[in-house]
């Protein structure tokens, strides 16, 4: 259909596709730049479990490979795990229709959760187990040298709350780790990537979704509840989220109270001026919080230096 033929409500809904897709793929270029993730000559191996964030993931990664400087291949990995119902058709269908070269591993791990965890009980930290170890034994397999994973900048946020809130530790997702065994570099590329952009982006592309019934229906996870509060916060305060995944770019060791990180025991006065002083607090809590731009309505944004929205001062 020519242009001239579109009303202006496909127009408009055109428009802002390619300005959705841009973005993404901007901040996506700019993760794989900051950590170093694809390399001249790797093997990436994207997990595509069929939900909408690995099929996003998927995408964008296709798209930068004909772009990029060096040269790198993708294999897409779906892992069957048995789960009743599952519509397995679903994901081949899709990747011969898009022509990408993939592996479809059944392991019946539905089975083994099933059996090891009470009926009501969070089943993802087994699952997960299982899941790792099976992705990492395939990556070996296929001699690929990076594992993709479709985790966004939101997951990373839930994360930091979880650990904060449960576990007493200031620990997140990183967007770039060796894995458990040693053997495998694990990245996510969607490290700068709001989810509310990835789910207009699936909805666009109308993605073949296919639910997870297994941890799905665990209506009261601990995640479910943060990320609840955190879509809250986003509604009632503008602005939150993206600072504090800002923050977790702008660790100040000499400022929290870990003192295996940071030796306090040997601090001195030596007369010598020290930015790291008390100085440091006199911004700490911004009191124009609010005033948030949403980086939609900020093109100056496409040459932010992190790839990441950034909290600013309006009224300066």
């Amino acid at each position: 259909m020519s242009s001239a033929a579109l009303s202006d409500s496909d127009k408009k809904q055109r428009y802002n596709f390619n300005k959705l897709e841009k973005r993404l793929r901007r901040h996506v270029g700019r993760a794989i730049e900051d950590f170093n993730m694809i390399e001249d000559g790797d093997k990436v191996m994207v997990c595509l479990s069929g939900g909408k964030d690995s099929y996003t993931l998927l995408a964008i990664l296709r798209f930068l490979q004909k772009i990029a400087p060096i040269q790198f291949s993708i294999v897409a990995v779906n892992l069957d795990q048995k789960q009743p119902g599952f519509p397995e058709h679903i994901l081949p269908a899709y990747l011969e229709q898009e022509g990408v070269d993939y592996r479809i591993i059944e392991e019946d791990t539905y089975s083994i959760v099933k059996e090891k965890i009470p009926a009501g009980k969070t089943t993802c930290s087994l699952c997960s187990r299982l899941r790792r170890g099976i992705l990492y034994r395939v990556a070996k397999e296929l001699g690929a040298t990076k594992i993709a994973l479709g985790h966004h900048r939101d997951d990373m946020v839930e994360t930091l709350m979880l650990n904060m809130f449960y576990g007493g530790k200031m620990k997140s997702m990183p967007a770039k780790l060796v894995s458990d065994n040693g053997e495998h570099v694990v990245i996510r590329p969607l490290a700068y990537v709001r989810e509310k952009d990835i789910e207009r982006y699936a909805q666009y592309q109308e993605f073949p979704i296919i639910p997870c019934n297994l941890c799905g229906s665990q209506e009261n996870l601990q995640r479910k509840v943060i990320k609840e509060m955190l879509r809250q916060w986003d509604r009632q305060y503008p602005g939150r989220i993206e600072s504090m995944f800002t923050a977790m770019q702008n660790v100040v060791p000499s400022h929290l109270a870990d003192n295996q990180l940071f030796d306090f025991k040997t601090i001195a006065a030596d007369g010598v001026t020290n930015e790291l002083g008390d100085t440091a607090f006199d911004h700490s809590v911004p009191s124009d919080f609010l005033n948030y731009r949403d980086e939609e309505d900020d093109e100056a944004a496409q040459n932010d230096r992190l790839g990441v929205i950034q909290v600013r001062n309006l009224n300066a």
